[in-house]
Protein backbone atom coordinates (compact mmCIF):
# COMPACT_ATOMS: atom_id res chain seq x y z
CA UNK A 1 0.00 0.00 0.00
CA UNK A 2 2.46 2.46 0.94
CA UNK A 3 4.44 1.63 -2.20
CA UNK A 4 1.65 2.36 -4.32
CA UNK A 5 0.90 5.64 -2.71
CA UNK A 6 4.63 6.43 -2.76
CA UNK A 7 4.76 6.07 -6.64
CA UNK A 8 1.13 8.43 -7.06
CA UNK A 9 3.35 11.47 -4.88
CA UNK A 10 5.97 11.00 -6.85
CA UNK A 11 4.47 10.95 -10.54
CA UNK A 12 2.42 13.57 -9.11
CA UNK A 13 5.09 15.52 -8.07
CA UNK A 14 6.92 15.29 -10.87
CA UNK A 15 4.50 16.53 -13.27
CA UNK A 16 3.87 19.87 -11.64
CA UNK A 17 6.30 20.89 -9.66
CA UNK A 18 9.43 22.91 -10.77
CA UNK A 19 12.91 23.26 -9.72
CA UNK A 20 12.32 27.22 -8.11
CA UNK A 21 12.64 28.36 -4.76
CA UNK A 22 9.10 29.85 -3.88
CA UNK A 23 8.59 33.67 -2.37
CA UNK A 24 7.97 33.91 0.92
CA UNK A 25 4.40 34.48 1.76
CA UNK A 26 4.52 37.67 2.93
CA UNK A 27 0.68 38.99 2.63
CA UNK A 28 -0.42 37.70 5.92
CA UNK A 29 -3.78 38.23 4.50
CA UNK A 30 -5.87 34.68 3.70
CA UNK A 31 -9.25 33.46 4.52
CA UNK A 32 -10.38 31.52 7.24
CA UNK A 33 -8.74 27.88 6.80
CA UNK A 34 -11.45 25.52 4.33
CA UNK A 35 -12.24 22.59 5.83
CA UNK A 36 -14.87 20.09 4.19
CA UNK A 37 -15.09 17.10 1.70
CA UNK A 38 -12.41 17.28 -1.52
CA UNK A 39 -15.58 18.25 -3.75
CA UNK A 40 -16.41 21.26 -1.07
CA UNK A 41 -12.62 22.32 -0.83
CA UNK A 42 -12.16 22.58 -4.63
CA UNK A 43 -15.39 24.03 -5.05
CA UNK A 44 -14.42 26.88 -2.72
CA UNK A 45 -11.13 26.94 -4.51
CA UNK A 46 -13.04 27.25 -7.75
CA UNK A 47 -12.17 23.79 -8.90
CA UNK A 48 -14.23 21.73 -10.77
CA UNK A 49 -12.20 18.77 -9.57
CA UNK A 50 -10.61 15.81 -11.71
CA UNK A 51 -10.46 12.57 -9.40
CA UNK A 52 -7.01 11.04 -9.89
CA UNK A 53 -7.23 9.00 -6.44
CA UNK A 54 -10.27 7.93 -4.63
CA UNK A 55 -9.25 5.53 -1.99
CA UNK A 56 -9.75 5.01 1.85
CA UNK A 57 -6.84 6.97 3.04
CA UNK A 58 -6.74 10.35 0.41
CA UNK A 59 -8.26 11.50 -2.19
CA UNK A 60 -6.52 13.45 -5.21
CA UNK A 61 -8.02 15.83 -7.63
CA UNK A 62 -6.58 17.66 -10.25
CA UNK A 63 -7.37 21.38 -10.49
CA UNK A 64 -6.72 24.20 -12.85
CA UNK A 65 -7.42 28.05 -10.73
CA UNK A 66 -8.92 29.30 -14.26
CA UNK A 67 -7.87 31.83 -16.35
CA UNK A 68 -4.78 29.96 -17.54
CA UNK A 69 -3.61 30.61 -13.99
CA UNK A 70 -2.29 26.71 -13.64
CA UNK A 71 -2.74 23.82 -12.35
CA UNK A 72 -2.53 22.16 -8.87
CA UNK A 73 -3.36 18.62 -7.37
CA UNK A 74 -5.74 18.86 -4.34
CA UNK A 75 -5.41 16.32 -1.99
CA UNK A 76 -7.35 15.38 1.27
CA UNK A 77 -6.44 12.50 3.97
CA UNK A 78 -8.55 10.74 6.14
CA UNK A 79 -6.28 11.26 9.46
CA UNK A 80 -3.66 13.76 10.53
CA UNK A 81 -0.99 11.15 10.71
CA UNK A 82 -1.70 10.31 6.91
CA UNK A 83 -1.21 13.97 5.61
CA UNK A 84 1.96 14.21 7.81
CA UNK A 85 3.54 11.36 6.33
CA UNK A 86 2.26 12.18 2.51
CA UNK A 87 3.78 15.57 3.02
CA UNK A 88 7.35 13.91 3.96
CA UNK A 89 7.52 11.71 1.43
CA UNK A 90 6.29 14.50 -1.39
CA UNK A 91 8.54 17.36 0.34
CA UNK A 92 11.67 14.85 -0.92
CA UNK A 93 10.57 15.52 -4.70
CA UNK A 94 10.62 19.42 -3.62
CA UNK A 95 7.95 22.44 -4.43
CA UNK A 96 5.38 24.45 -2.93
CA UNK A 97 2.87 23.24 -0.44
CA UNK A 98 -0.21 25.17 0.97
CA UNK A 99 -1.74 22.92 3.91
CA UNK A 100 -4.90 22.79 5.68
CA UNK A 101 -6.56 20.20 8.31
CA UNK A 102 -6.53 16.69 6.67
CA UNK A 103 -5.74 18.55 3.02
CA UNK A 104 -2.67 19.99 1.07
CA UNK A 105 -2.60 21.73 -2.41
CA UNK A 106 0.49 21.01 -4.59
CA UNK A 107 1.57 22.76 -7.62
CA UNK A 108 4.14 25.67 -8.91
CA UNK A 109 4.82 28.88 -6.06
CA UNK A 110 2.71 31.20 -7.74
CA UNK A 111 0.06 28.68 -8.40
CA UNK A 112 -0.37 27.64 -4.49
CA UNK A 113 -0.35 31.22 -3.52
CA UNK A 114 -3.16 32.44 -5.45
CA UNK A 115 -5.06 29.59 -4.00
CA UNK A 116 -4.07 30.30 -0.88
CA UNK A 117 -6.08 33.54 -1.52
CA UNK A 118 -9.64 31.24 -1.46
CA UNK A 119 -8.60 28.25 0.76
CA UNK A 120 -6.83 29.61 3.63
CA UNK A 121 -3.69 27.03 5.37
CA UNK A 122 -0.01 27.86 5.13
CA UNK A 123 2.44 27.40 2.74
CA UNK A 124 5.47 25.13 3.13
CA UNK A 125 8.05 25.64 0.06
CA UNK A 126 11.25 22.54 0.04
CA UNK A 127 14.27 22.16 -2.36
CA UNK A 128 14.36 18.18 -3.91
CA UNK A 129 16.77 16.45 -2.40
CA UNK A 130 19.62 15.56 -3.59
CA UNK A 131 20.12 18.48 -6.10
CA UNK A 132 22.72 20.19 -4.27
CA UNK A 133 24.79 22.83 -6.55
CA UNK A 134 28.00 21.93 -5.07
CA UNK A 135 29.83 18.42 -3.48
CA UNK A 136 29.27 19.81 0.22
CA UNK A 137 26.31 19.75 1.69
CA UNK A 138 24.20 18.12 3.63
CA UNK A 139 22.40 14.59 3.47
Amino acid sequence: MRTRRTAAVAAILLALTACESAPEDTSGKAPEEASGTLEQIAERAGCAPDIQTDAAELRQAKCATGAGEGTYVLTTFATDRGQREWLNQAKDYGGSYLVGRRWAVSGEAGTVERVRERLGGRIETTEPHGTHSSGAGHH
